[in-house]
Formats: C-alpha cells, structure tokens, sequence
C-alpha cells in the first residue's frame, strides 16, 4: 500500500492574503483564524490578510501567520477524515506538523512558535547573522567551504534542501567570505534576506528561552510518526520531539535525507498544508516518485477528492 505524508511549510512561504479564501468559504477555519487572534492578543488574521509585506515578514509574525495558516487547512482535512501515515516540517513547519499529528494543542503551538520567533529575532539582534544558497554543489564540498570560510566568522550548513541547493548560516563576516569563495570557484552563492543566522551556533542566545517554553507545554505522544528534522528519523514520544525541537534551533534541517527516509517508508504521495509550494519544488528535485499536491483552498482539496 502506498502512503501518504504531510509536509507543513517554513518561513519563505508567506504572503499577504494568506489563508483568506480558506476563511471565507469555511467556517472552522474563520473561527481558528479568530482563535488565533485571542491567543496572541493583536490581530494576527488582519496581519495576514493586509500586511504590510514587511511587519508579516519579521520573523516573530511569519511563524504564527505560517502555523496558524496550516492548521486551517487541517481543520479542513479532519472534517474530511482525510488519511495520511507521516508528516514533516521545514524549520517553522515542524511545529505544524506536530500539532496535525496530536503533539500539542493549536493555541499551545501558536503560542510556542510566536515566542520561538521573538527569541529568534532577538538572538538576530544580539549576534547579528547573515545565510546564502549554495547551488549545485554537493553536502561533502559545502562542507570543505564552509571550513575554508570559517577563516572569517562562524560558516554551517543551515538547510540541506535538495541535490544541489544547501543554505548556509552564520556571522555576516563568514557568510561574506564564502559568498566570495564561491564566486572565485565560479559556484552559485545566493545571499538571502534573512534576519539572522538560523539553524546555526548564533542562534544558542535563543535557546535557553525555547527550552523554557517548550518545558511548560503539554507535549502528547504523535498519532501519526513524525520524519524529524534533526535526525531525518520517525519519531512518535512527546517528549523525544520536545528535546529535538530545542536541537532544531542550532542544527541544519536535513530536508533532503528526510524526504529519502519518506521515500524508503514506501510514501508516493504527498501534500503541502498552508501557503506556498517550495516543498513541492524541493521534492521534485529530491525524487520523481513522491507526487506532490499543495492545499491552501477549498477548491485545490476537492480536487483531489474528485
């Protein structure tokens, strides 16, 4: 039999109008939407419906607008009872993941990941970072530059996406000088405009404050197994994912593995929940053989049923 995982999206996917159609053509998902609001104490909803495009970007209103825009098109899926075997997240998407598979309640989730954002944002303050896209080149040589750039500052595989696109994170001096390194060896540095260096040793300011917040939520064992992103392993134990969740912080997302380990699980079939479609992109970069499907919309889920 053939099975199915869900792949919750991180921060890149966002953008103004988010989840709009969903609210307006079904009422759980207005009334999450509204829950969300409550939650957090400001308008997240009018946030994600009219910007502006720059406070939706900042890091600390993208995660609960991206969160909150998954777990509507989840509420869709469960009227449905819609049936999937695995679900992963990118980064942000890892917390949606886990609340679509019973780890944690919606309004724990948004709360965990609107703190995670402003830690992360005040960690961008305090050990200001920079990341760029290496492109066309394999985990070993981005591994050798990283090495020869670390001359310069902190340099560490941040995002291993997909054969050929690997991010990397770390002080804006090491960043540079890769982004330089690899101009001279006529390989593809993309810098990106990001408020710090995630998923690298400048983030550590941001742990501690994420341990706390994860340490006073109720974290429940998964219905469904969860491909981590740390280890690119199924996990299922509440209290496994709370400790990887804090690694996740300062540890590269090995996408690329992750959705191999999907593959070798025997999933051929895959859904992105929420905004965007760059997991449908990275997929077909990874493998032919998982088909995905992105659902945002009423129209795009009955579609499939059809």
């Amino acid at each position: 039999m053939s099975k199915r995982i869900l792949l919750f999206p991180g921060q890149g996917s966002q953008y103004i109008g988010m989840g709009q159609a969903l609210a307006q053509s079904f009422s759980p998902a207005a009334s999450l939407l509204q829950e969300a609001d409550e939650t957090l104490g400001f308008s997240l909803s009018k946030m994600m419906a009219e910007g502006p495009e720059d406070v939706l970007k900042s890091t600390e209103n993208t995660q609960p607008a991206l969160f909150t825009c998954s777990m509507m098109v989840m509420e869709l899926l469960k009227s449905e009872g819609f049936a999937f075997d695995f679900v992963a997240g990118h980064s942000l998407g890892e917390y949606s993941a886990i609340c679509a598979a019973g780890g944690f309640s919606f309004a724990d989730g948004l709360r965990l990941v609107r703190a995670r954002g402003e830690l992360m944002a005040s960690a961008g303050s305090k050990n200001p970072g920079a990341m760029a896209a290496i492109m066309g080149q394999d985990e070993a040589k981005v591994l050798s530059l990283c090495e020869l750039a670390s001359a310069e500052g902190v340099v560490v595989p941040a995002n291993i996406n997909c054969p050929g696109q690997i991010v990397v994170s770390g002080s804006v001096a090491g960043i540079e000088k890769m982004v330089e390194i690899c101009g001279a060896e006529g390989i593809k540095a993309i810098p990106l405009a990001v408020s710090g260096a995630f998923h690298s040793p400048l983030m550590d300011f941001a742990k501690e404050g994420l341990a706390e917040a994860i340490a006073k939520t109720e974290f429940k064992d998964l219905q469904k197994p969860l491909i981590a992103n740390v280890t690119a392993t199924p996990v299922e134990s509440g209290k496994e994912i709370a400790d990887l969740l804090v690694k996740q912080l300062v540890s590269p997302v090995r996408w690329n593995d992750s959705m191999n380990k999907a593959l070798e699980l025997g999933v051929q079939e895959g859904f992105e929940i929420g905004s965007g479609k760059v997991l449908m992109g990275l997929m077909r970069k990874i493998t032919r053989d998982v088909k995905v499907t992105p659902i945002e919309t009423l129209e795009a889920f009955q579609a499939i049923k059809e």
